[in-house]
């Protein structure tokens, strides 16, 4: 990246190290930062959402969503997470790919499982053989997203189901002495309380989440860890302009490092999330912030 980078040989000290970490391949390590960052992004509001339907189901009237609520929460949370990503990326690809099929391909009259071979045709193929590379990296991300929020999402539809359950009922028949349908009630009356109930559990969850991104490798995207690995590993002069010994343990320090930072401006952000929804309600919070301005 920089000019006096042209020869290695010649550099010591910090010029050397400054170099050294603006290669090409240290940018593949920080853009799996921005990877990771990506992924809690998109995969926090969508396990929300899972989770927020699977509590709602698991608390309909209506026997079958019932079951299927609960269901959904008791598999998902029983089953080892490495287990369901091995096992869970694998056949939702293979369910997409089977889906294209049935589509692009009615005409074809050879089995498609074949032994232990799943073969489609090949427009059915996700993504298709001739696509870029950046097409295959998006696909394998958004599968990975789609597993995080299944698995965490499972995780947070107990805890809101719980967190539903801790709303006291008299709140609830005041709503419905009131005149408000069933409707009105779970949405004016339940769903605003409930999270000062379930944050505790979803800010745990989301330290969960947050250390369990080094999963992304089992699901095919170079993450953190990887490169970290990678990286730090002993180079020989005959493979790089910049040898070095075994550096791995100052890589996953580093790592360490980031992690402990980015949970600590967690536990900042929601500690001042749950002082604003605290704030008033007739809970333990609550009546200590109102000790505290007393």
């Amino acid at each position: 990246m920089f000019g006096y980078c042209e020869d290695p040989a010649t550099l010591d000290g910090l010029v050397w190290l400054s170099c050294y970490l603006t290669t090409g391949k240290h940018m593949s390590i920080y853009w799996a930062v921005g990877t990771v960052l990506l992924l809690l992004a998109i995969t926090a509001p969508a396990a929300l959402a899972f989770g927020f339907a699977g509590a709602s189901a698991a608390r309909s009237t209506l026997a079958p969503l019932r079951w299927i609520g609960k269901t959904y929460i008791a598999v998902v949370r029983g089953i080892p997470d490495i287990a369901f990503f091995l096992f869970f990326v694998i056949a939702l690809d293979q369910a997409f790919e089977y889906v294209r099929h049935k589509i692009k391909c009615p005409d074809w009259q050879e089995p498609i499982r074949q032994g232990n071979d799943f073969v489609v045709c090949s427009a059915a193929k996700l993504p298709l053989g001739n696509a870029p590379q950046w097409v295959h990296e998006t696909y394998g991300f958004f599968l990975a997203v789609l597993t995080f929020a299944i698995v965490f999402g499972a995780f947070a539809a107990n805890v809101l189901f719980g967190a539903m359950r801790a709303v006291p009922k008299g709140q609830l028949e005041t709503a419905e002495a009131y005149g408000m349908n069933r409707r009105q009630t779970f949405w004016r009356v339940l769903v605003p309380q409930m999270w000062v109930y379930a944050l505790p559990g979803l800010s745990n969850l989301w330290m969960v989440l947050i250390k369990a991104t080094p999963l992304l490798f089992l699901l095919g995207v170079e993450d953190i860890v990887y490169w970290a690995r990678e990286l730090g590993g002993a180079k020989q002069p005959q493979f790089t302009d910049y040898p070095h010994p075994d550096w791995r343990m100052w890589y996953f320090l580093a790592l360490l490092v980031f992690y402990l930072a980015f949970t600590k401006v967690s536990e900042v952000v929601l500690d001042r999330i749950m002082a604003k929804l605290t704030h008033g309600q007739a809970t333990a919070a609550g009546e200590r912030q109102r000790k505290a301005a007393a």
